[in-house]
């Protein structure tokens, strides 16, 4: 069964999907179109903006759903059978599965950045990297420290990310290596993604979702929240909105794809990220870039 995966924020380069533009009407047609919606020229700060304009949030995510979806779109022998995405991710997997339209998704990708945005300016939070720890580990060590810290992201087997307060997650990665971590690394993000100090991001964003028309999937999606394969349109709203505030299990979907029967995992976006993460979950697993 043909597999395909989304990348998310953090997997953006300059010149991302300029290629498409030029070469596709299909895709500069689209890409257009997005520049109606969002009201500025994104394909401008795509093609040709600096790194740091293309870090701002609410550019990034926008940008990474456009590549993902455009390329899917211009893709001929487009046919999953299987789709997951690693947070943002999620949307563009949606749209390529037919559950949300190319302007819909787009508007709810505008929307949770800019909603991702405002609460990361509430409370100074950030995420670090936690290499060489089994997951319980993390886990564990995460709940011994005061102020609030949690398991964000289940990146692949020995490599997982934590989310928080600032001052939490710089004590946790002190008792991460005291506990035996290869490294714990804060990153440069804007903020404490897929943690509680999203629930005003998830409140926001939970409106948008529930008015936005949901249709039936063309094939399951295997959801950052379950980790299992999701077909019913309700479900898929539900778990949508939880994952703003729950952790992107990324490592137990690419696994349960596989137990049900992933032959391929076809990377469509910006960047390696996801078959990268994919070969280190299984070494078996069969990856490729569209």
């Amino acid at each position: 069964m043909k597999a395909y995966v989304f990348p998310g924020q953090g997997a953006q380069f300059t010149g991302m999907g300029k290629d498409l533009y030029e070469n596709s009407p299909l895709a500069k047609e689209l890409f257009e179109k997005a520049n109606e919606i969002l009201g500025f020229r994104i394909t401008d700060i795509m093609f040709s903006g600096t790194a740091e304009e293309l870090k701002e949030t609410k550019v990034t995510q926008p940008a990474v759903f456009l590549h993902s979806v455009i390329l899917a779109k211009t893709l001929e022998d487009f046919e999953p059978e299987m789709v997951a995405g690693h947070s943002l991710g999620e949307f563009s997997a949606l749209v390529a599965n037919g559950v949300l339209s190319f302007e819909d998704g787009l508007k709810l990708v505008s929307q949770r950045a800019l909603a991702m945005q405002k609460a990361c300016e509430i409370t100074p939070s950030t995420m670090a990297a936690v290499l060489g720890l089994a997951d319980n580990i993390v886990v564990e060590v995460c709940a011994t420290i005061d102020g609030i810290v949690v398991a964000a992201n289940y990146n692949c087997p020995g490599q997982l990310v934590i989310s928080g307060e600032t001052s939490a997650v710089e004590k946790a990665c002190d008792a991460m290596k005291a506990a035996g971590a290869k490294r714990a690394l804060v990153l440069p993000v804007g903020g404490a993604f897929h943690s509680p100090m999203m629930e005003p991001a998830r409140e926001q964003l939970a409106a948008a979702i529930e008015a936005t028309t949901f249709s039936n999937p063309i094939c399951p999606v295997y959801q950052n929240v379950t980790a299992s394969a999701v077909s019913s349109p309700e479900e898929i709203r539900k778990n949508l909105i939880i994952q703003l505030t729950a952790p992107v299990k990324w490592t137990q979907s690419v696994q349960q794809m596989i137990a049900d029967g992933a032959t391929s995992f076809t990377e469509v976006g910006p960047g390696k990220v996801l078959s990268g993460l994919i070969g280190k979950i299984d070494k078996e697993a069969v990856t490729a870039n569209a």
